[in-house]
C-alpha cells in the first residue's frame, strides 16, 4: 500500500465537505477525478473508506482511522510548507552569530533590540567565539555571521565593512602617563595590561602596536568584564586599551584619563563575515545596515 499526501487531502476534504462534489471544488480537482482517485485508493487498500449509502458521505471505520492519520500529518506538512514560503520570502530563517570582538556585546545588544522587532521569525542566538574557530564554523553553517576586527580571506565569504572605531589607553587619573599627550609602546613596558581573554592575534594593542614593536608588558592579566577591567584601572592597579564606543561611560569621569594610542592614534575597522549566498537575503541585509549605523551612535555620546 502507497499512501500519498494527495491521499490524505482527499479523505479529509471529502470528510469535511460531506461529499464528493463540493470536495472536488476544495480541492480544486473535476469530480470525475476525484472520484476516479478515491476509487484506486480504495482498492490499494483493500477496504472501503466511505459508507456510500449515507448522505451525507460518511467514513467507514477504515476511512476513520486514515482521517486520524491526515489529521496528525498534513497541519505539519502545511506548517513546514508556510515556513519554507516564508524562508523564500525572506520573513523568516537563522541569525546565529559568533563574537571575535569581546567588547561588542555593547553595541550588538541594542542592534539585536531593533532587529527582533524587524523580524521576530528569525531565530536569533549569540556565540562568543572564545573557544572555537568562527570562521570554518561559518562555512560549516554553523553559524551564520561573525563579528571580526581580522578579515581572513576564504571562499564563499563575504565581509561587509561595519564601523571604523579608536582602541584607547585608559588609565587612573594619578597614573604617571596621565601627564603624556599619547601613549607609545614603549610605555607598556613596565605596566600590567589588563585585556579580554583572546588570543594575541584578536587584540588590537597587541596587533597595532606591541607586537610589531615587539614590546612585552610587565604582566598580561585577562579579565572577562568589562566593568571589571575598569574597576582595576580606577584603583591603579593597572591600564588598558579598550574600543571607543566602550569608553563612552568613563571619558567624563574624573577617575579616569584616556589617551590616544601614537601620536595619530589607532584605527580599527569591524567587520561582517556571512555567507555569500546568505548576504543578500532581506533580513540580513537589514542586520547588516543597523549593524553598520546603530553603534555609531554609541561613539557620539
Amino acid at each position: 500500500m502507497h499512501i500519498e499526501f494527495r491521499h490524505l487531502r482527499t479523505i479529509r476534504a471529502i470528510h469535511q465537505a460531506g461529499g464528493v462534489a463540493r470536495a472536488a471544488d476544495i480541492l480544486n480537482i473535476t469530480q470525475s477525478a476525484l472520484s476516479h482517485q478515491l476509487k484506486g485508493l480504495e482498492e490499494q487498500c483493500g477496504v472501503e473508506l466511505f459508507a456510500r449509502r449515507t448522505k451525507p458521505l460518511r467514513l467507514s471505520a477504515a476511512g476513520l482511522r486514515m482521517l486520524k492519520l491526515a489529521e496528525e500529518v498534513l497541519p505539519r506538512i502545511e506548517a513546514l510548507e508556510e515556513e519554507f514560503r516564508a524562508l523564500i520570502a525572506g520573513k523568516t530563517g537563522r541569525l546565529h552569530i559568533a563574537i571575535e570582538c569581546h567588547a561588542c556585546f555593547d553595541w550588538l545588544f541594542p542592534v539585536l533590540e531593533r532587529f527582533r522587532h524587524a523580524w521576530p521569525d528569525v531565530d536569533v542566538d549569540i556565540r562568543p567565539n572564545l573557544a572555537f574557530a568562527a570562521l570554518p564554523a561559518l562555512a560549516r553553517e554553523e553559524i551564520d555571521v561573525v563579528i571580526s576586527s581580522d578579515p581572513d580571506p576564504m571562499e564563499g565569504i563575504t565581509y561587509t565593512p561595519l564601523f571604523d572605531y579608536e582602541p584607547r589607553f585608559i588609565a587612573a587619573a594619578s597614573h604617571p602617563l596621565a601627564q603624556k599627550p599619547y601613549i607609545e609602546a614603549e610605555d607598556f613596558r613596565d605596566e600590567v595590561l589588563f585585556t579580554y581573554p583572546m588570543d594575541r592575534t584578536r587584540l588590537d594593542i597587541f596587533t597595532g602596536l606591541l607586537n610589531p614593536a615587539r614590546v612585552e608588558p610587565r604582566l598580561v592579566r585577562p579579565i572577562e568584564l568589562t566593568a571589571v577591567i575598569l574597576l582595576l584601572v580606577a584603583a591603579g592597579r593597572g591600564v588598558a586599551v579598550l574600543p571607543d564606543w566602550v569608553l563612552r561611560e568613563v571619558k567624563y569621569s574624573t577617575d579616569y584619563v584616556t589617551k590616544p594610542v601614537t601620536e595619530h592614534g589607532l584605527t580599527k575597522r569591524l567587520y561582517a563575515a556571512t555567507r555569500e549566498e546568505d548576504t543578500v537575503k532581506p533580513f540580513m541585509a537589514h542586520f547588516l545596515r543597523l549593524a553598520r549605523t546603530e553603534p555609531v551612535k554609541l561613539q557620539r555620546i
